[in-house]
């Protein structure tokens, strides 16, 4: 009996035993399995992170945020992205680059896609013009608090905008930091596995050490493009530079009877000030001082074209007023609205040693006569080239006539002389300055501009200049 008992009941006892084994196997093949794929997104990811650095080196942005998305969509088998970076503000966030079709993260009124046929170009334009705020949504804040954000189920969370058109529906999204040395560059999104699961934790994990990965090639991609940018401007700058030393005279003319000595420091490596002496017939001589409003390369342009308009328009011309008015009509529509220039424009007659002047906005030329101990300042009117219509420059400017007798020294300047500031922020002032002048007058042109770098070299000391200075000095020799 009880034998007959144990054979039937043996082969219930295998047929449990058959069935657990089978359950187990087929979890070690699904674990095997699960073990492999896994492998593979591995090895994939080690891939994808090679071809986002590779010929990082001459790759520009764009193209390099295009390969990051790229491997970041294959890496999380992800239907759409986009990556947001930050802006030079550091506040506000633009969508960079977009793949797929990504629904907008937040609602918009101005999102009418009833209005247009083209609606995946509508939405990537959308998503593109669109900015976000740090802190804004779940962009804003992954990009504000820099963690991560994964959503399983998009349809069901309330911070997601749902919409009624199956192609915008938000099945599962990931938003992942692009940090560099905890600073938050950017924010990559991808959304909607290909094979319609969720996403998991494995795929945030893989996806954050690829954009942690990808964020420092994104970093020296944009280092280079600063330093080709310096590098750009550097050369601008060099070419400025030639211009401007190109518009000084190399040397001062040598007239009988006359010293002429004149100095120009730069605040920056190109200014806005320069100066000119030139022979307007045989017996007069030209002699501006100008000052442009505009600094470097176009600040340089501009100057070299008001040089060559001034010379053009004085030969022969011995009304500086009417050289003037003649500069101001041809630079006037060249001139931009921001952007004008001051000028001292003064002919010298070798023979009688009068001087005839015209001041367009330009600071008042200072003079000192032997027979006085004072410097005075010589009043005359006028505006600025480029500042005011035609009619009302003409209107405004007039010309002085002084008679230089022997021993008169007269001084022309930029504002950057007297507005120099020392440690303190004070002015040097136009009171040092005239002192400066007074004090040095009887030694001669280059004894005036060499007591008056130097006082004022020591008055500034290691305060950075802030703004160029130019003086010319001129001095009738006594008989």
């Amino acid at each position: 009996m009880i034998q007959v008992c144990l054979f039937s009941v043996a082969p219930t006892i295998l047929l449990v035993l058959f069935i657990r084994v089978s359950r187990r196997l087929r979890v070690l093949r699904q674990r095997c399995a699960a073990m492999l794929q896994e492998k593979e997104l591995i090895y994939g990811f080690v891939h994808d992170v090679a071809e986002v650095f590779a010929g990082a080196d001459s790759i520009e942005l764009p193209q390099m945020l295009k390969r990051v998305l790229f491997y970041a969509l294959r890496t999380g088998q992800a239907g759409a992205g986009a990556i947001y970076m930050v802006g030079a503000d550091g506040e506000t966030l633009q969508a960079a680059t977009v793949s797929g079709l990504l629904p907008p993260l937040m609602p918009d009124a101005s999102l009418d896609l009833n209005q247009v046929t083209r609606k995946a170009e509508h939405i990537v334009q959308h998503l593109r013009s669109r900015p976000i705020r740090r802190g804004e949504g779940l962009v804003g804040e992954v990009a504000d608090l820099g963690t991560a954000i994964l959503i399983e189920d998009g349809e069901r969370d309330a911070r997601l905008p749902q919409y009624d058109a199956e192609f915008l529906k938000m099945r599962s999204l990931m938003l992942i930091p692009m940090r560099f040395h905890q600073e938050v560059l950017g924010v990559l999104v991808v959304a909607n596995r290909v094979d319609g699961k969720p996403f998991c934790e494995a795929d945030l994990n893989l996806l954050q050490a690829l954009a942690d990965q990808a964020t420092v090639s994104i970093h020296f991609v944009r280092l280079r493009e600063e330093l080709n940018e310096k590098q750009r401007i550097d050369h601008d700058l060099n070419l400025a530079r030639s211009i401007q030393a190109s518009l000084l005279p190399k040397e001062l003319p040598h007239i009988e009877g006359l010293e002429l000595a004149a100095f120009n420091v730069p605040a920056q490596e190109v200014g806005g000030d320069y100066y000119d002496v030139f022979s307007v017939d045989e017996e007069c001589l030209g002699i501006a001082i100008a000052d442009v409003s505009g600094k470097g390369i176009s600040g340089a342009i501009m100057t070299a074209l008001c040089r060559s308009v001034l010379r053009a328009q004085a030969r022969n011309r011995r009304s500086p007023s009417e050289v003037l008015r003649e500069v101001n009509h041809i630079m006037q529509e060249d001139v931009a609205e921001d952007m004008f220039i001051t000028m001292l424009y003064m002919v010298f007659n070798t023979r009688t040693r009068e001087l005839t002047l015209a001041r367009a906005g330009h600071e008042r030329p200072l003079l000192v006569r032997q027979e006085m101990d004072g410097v005075t300042d010589i009043q005359s009117a006028g505006a600025a080239l480029g500042l005011v219509l035609q009619a009302d420059f003409d209107r405004l400017l007039n010309e002085e006539r002084i008679q230089l007798n022997p021993g008169s020294v007269l001084v022309a300047y930029t504002d950057g002389v007297t507005e120099a500031l020392n440690a303190e922020h004070q002015e040097w002032g136009i009171d040092s300055f005239k002192e400066a002048i007074r004090v040095a007058a009887r030694e001669g042109a280059h004894s005036v501009l060499n007591n008056v770098r130097q006082r004022l070299m020591r008055f500034v000391g290691e305060t950075p200049q802030y703004d160029d200075m130019t003086m010319i000095a001129l001095r009738v020799m006594p008989l």
